[in-house]
């Protein structure tokens, strides 16, 4: 922190004393403390990173991963069934249904193709050895009101867990049946193992594509970005061991919290996001230095000083971002947070260890593997340059001369510039204000790209709420207690005369568990408010005037439209906390590191206009449907439930990124003697390729999301992209710039008040070359004015 000299003429408003023009002072950051130490012990920081990386792999091998349980994952009423089910040791089996149809409307299911039909069916999926309980239609009643279809019904054998798994031979019966009666029925099947067979397939070979395409596509980017080979593999290998690390690390962590399939494909991408991000930051910072004329050890000093300390604030940022979906109180969420949170952390510290190890060990090989065309494109422009700044080019290093033309218009009318580019995000977000959320069904999810689909349309129109129905859990001291056997009969006959069932309700007693299960389908079938109403219904005023009038009975109501409803309020409460959250501690965390209560207050501002274009803009394409058809979203009509809140929290935290890298780097020119409109276009300017090279990787990643089958993917990779594109462009290119200009010197106004607390800014800079002799940065005078700082202005 300096001597106490130092920090006397730094509290009473002086800089600290001068240094020669042109020298570098010795780091003393965490970054700054951590490169210089990689750099001189590189083999032993690579052998460390790289024990790490197995050790964690290695121990959650062992470990083994502890996955959500059902009655974590849900809330309310929901979890309190689940919890009953697995309390009393009862294994709940996983029913399926067949339907079957006549293909000629005229076709009733008495004729005789149609029995023979169903005979089929039941011996077909009998012979498969993993069902039990096979029940005709003829003898249970489940056929449809007007005749012309069945439901031939069973449970699947062996754990509930993994029928999904072992459901495969009996869907190839039926279709083996269906094969046989192609020309005169229509014969499907759809329960709880095949539509989550179908899901599990569907999401897998959606993330699996994704995955696939993320990383040629980065790497692409890179090489561009880069030109050379080495270069282009460094941010890439370091993303992907810190997500290995990370996947070891979750096997752990799962013991103590539970992750799940989703948390590890959030954890992926987050990790190559802010893994390339980092490691570009880093790299670029140290290239332009060494094309600056500094020397290799010299360059990835001021990197790790510079780019280093971004990288901290940047990480520290995005986890505390991450931490604020611990707070939703939903297992799925609590695991995503914590799984990407890790992936962060481990991201951030191999940036600032191993990664100067390597760049040390490389030297200028990280230059090998050149692009002919690319660098012959970058010399020119270098040679350019050159020529049109003669001695003065050396400033024009890593410089990009669109976004200096583009800076040059915004600081000329900074007030036209901020009233247009804010005027039009808002206009953006205004949509989002009529935002419809919901959790979707599997036709809103799919659309019409799955057979399975039309078989739930067709159920669901055949025998209303048969497909999604409604399940009671009643306990009771004892189960066949007259008083519970009557509630429960009184049950059955209310919740078809109250109107929210049209049957048939289904009861099936566990005499030993005392447990008896309900099944009510609900009238409103797919249809998600009216199967809701119909819900409320059987909640408010059926139970408590049956069920809930006998002492002793717990009769929670759960299923697919009840887990829905339950999921949705759990996450509407978390809302405000979760908000609350992230925006504070951003919010602390600038204060601390750019000790400036100006930048901590822009910074938020400017994040929470980027969310929410990108709310407006999600809005518009799913829910009004402009453009919809572009991603193949037609017909959806709303934006997913848990979307909003995890768009909020990753965005937040991934446009951290750019603002510390920026503001940074601006910060860094004005302590090196510039004026402050001369170190905005300096820091926007320097960063500008490498925040595009970032933000370019971001977005084709993100969109590769966009394309794939199911619609919340959709939703959350045009949302991403979108926030991505925009952040990286209007807001840190227009916006923030815009700001700065007109604030001025307020930029850096830090109160008197506030100066108790801790100063995390560690005067992490150095001379840069086109600063005045003397202004070194970190020491000298920032303001040129030797000693003399505004009050209570403070870097």
């Amino acid at each position: 922190m300096g001597t106490t000299e130092e920090r006397r003429r730094r509290h009473e408003g002086g800089g600290p004393p001068e240094r020669g023009p042109g020298t570098v002072p010795a780091p003393r950051g965490i970054a700054a403390r951590a490169g210089g130490w990689s750099a001189r012990h590189r083999w032993t920081a690579v052998t460390v990173w790289v024990l790490f990386v197995v050790l964690a792999m290695g121990l959650g091998s062992a470990a083994g991963r502890v996955d959500v349980k059902d009655s974590d994952q849900m809330s309310g009423e929901v979890s309190q069934a689940e919890r009953i089910i697995e309390d009393s040791g009862l294994e709940e089996p996983v029913g399926e249904s067949v339907l079957v149809q006549g293909v000629d409307p005229s076709t009733s299911a008495t004729d005789k193709e149609f029995r023979a039909g169903v005979a089929a069916v039941m011996a077909a999926v009998e012979r498969t050895g993993e069902v039990a309980d096979v029940t005709s239609p003829y003898d249970t009643g489940t056929l449809s009101k007007d005749g012309r279809s069945a439901l031939v019904q069973f449970n699947m054998r062996g754990d509930p867990e993994t029928a999904s798994e072992r459901v495969e031979p009996v869907i190839e019966a039926v279709e083996g049946v269906q094969e046989q009666h192609k020309d005169t029925l229509r014969i499907a099947e759809i329960g709880g193992a095949s539509m989550n067979k179908t899901f599990d397939d569907a999401f897998g070979d959606d993330f699996k594509q994704a995955e696939i395409s993320a990383v040629p596509v980065a790497l692409g980017i890179l090489l561009i970005a880069f030109g050379a080979l080495v270069a282009a593999l460094l941010p890439i290998a370091l993303a992907l061991t810190a997500i290995i690390a990370t996947m070891g690390l979750m096997g752990v962590v799962s013991h103590v919290m539970p992750m799940s399939d989703t948390a590890n494909s959030v954890m992926l991408l987050v990790g190559l996001a802010v893994g390339v991000d980092y490691c570009l930051f880093y790299l670029r910072r140290e290239r332009e230095e060494r094309e600056a004329g500094r020397d290799a050890a010299t360059a990835l000093r001021i990197a790790a000083a510079t780019s280093g300390r971004a990288v901290i604030v940047s990480g520290v940022t995005v986890c505390v971002a991450m931490a604020g979906m611990l707070f939703t109180g939903l297992a799925e969420f609590q695991a995503m947070g914590l799984a990407s949170l890790m992936v962060v952390a481990v991201a951030m510290v191999g940036s600032v260890t191993v990664l100067p190890a390597l760049l040390s060990l490389l030297g200028e090989r990280v230059e090998r593997g050149r692009v002919p065309f690319l660098n012959r494109l970058k010399r020119s422009k270098r040679q350019r340059a050159a020529e049109a700044g003669g001695a003065g080019a050396q400033g024009t290093t890593g410089e990009s001369r669109f976004w200096r033309a583009v800076l040059g218009g915004v600081l000329r009318r900074p007030r036209t510039s901020l009233v247009v580019a804010a005027g039009a995000l808002v206009a953006i977000a205004l949509p989002a204000v009529g935002m419809q959320t919901q959790n979707f069904t599997l036709d809103q999810e799919f659309g019409d790209s799955l057979p399975i689909v039309q078989t739930y349309e067709r159920v669901n129109e055949a025998f209303p709420g048969g497909a999604d129905p409604a399940e009671v859990v009643v306990r009771a001291d004892d189960i066949n207690a007259t008083p519970v056997r009557e509630a429960i009969a009184d049950f059955r006959a209310r919740a078809v005369s109250s109107g929210a069932s049209e049957g048939p309700v289904e009861i099936v007693t566990h005499d030993a568990q005392n447990i008896a299960i309900i099944e009510v389908p609900l009238v409103g079938g797919s249809d998600q408010d009216r199967a809701e109403k119909s819900l409320e219904l059987l909640r408010d005023t059926v139970r408590p005037d049956t069920l809930g009038a006998v002492d002793g009975v717990e009769a929670p109501i759960s299923g697919q439209v009840a887990g829905s409803k339950d999921f949705n309020d759990q996450l509407v409460g978390a809302v405000a906390p979760v908000f609350a959250f992230v925006v504070i501690f951003a919010f602390v965390l600038m204060l601390l590191c750019f000790r400036s209560l100006t930048i901590a207050v822009t910074s938020i501002v400017l994040n929470l206009l980027s969310v929410g274009a990108a709310y407006g803009i999600l809005t518009t394409v799913f829910q009004h449907g402009w453009g919809a058809s572009l991603v193949g979203a037609e017909g959806v009509g709303a934006i997913i439930s848990w979307l909003p809140l995890f768009l909020f929290v990753i965005l937040f935290g991934l446009s951290m990124d750019y603002h510390v890298f920026v503001v940074s780097r601006i910060r860094e020119a004005r302590l090196q003697g510039r004026t402050t409109r001369e170190a905005i276009t300096h820091g926007v300017v320097t960063t500008a390729g490498v925040v595009t090279s970032a933000a370019v990787i971001m977005v084709a990643v993100f969109a590769i999301f966009g394309t794939l089958s199911m619609q919340s993917m959709k939703q959350m990779g045009v949302g991403l992209a979108a926030a991505v594109l925009i952040d990286a462009t209007i807001i840190r290119g227009v916006l923030l710039p815009a700001i700065m200009a007109l604030l001025d010197e307020r930029n850096w106004y830090f109160p008197r008040w506030l100066r108790w607390l801790p100063d995390l800014t560690h005067d992490e800079t150095v001379a840069g070359a086109g600063a005045d002799a003397g202004a070194v940065a970190g020491g000298g005078d920032a303001y040129g004015k030797t000693g003399e700082q505004p009050d209570p202005v403070r870097l």
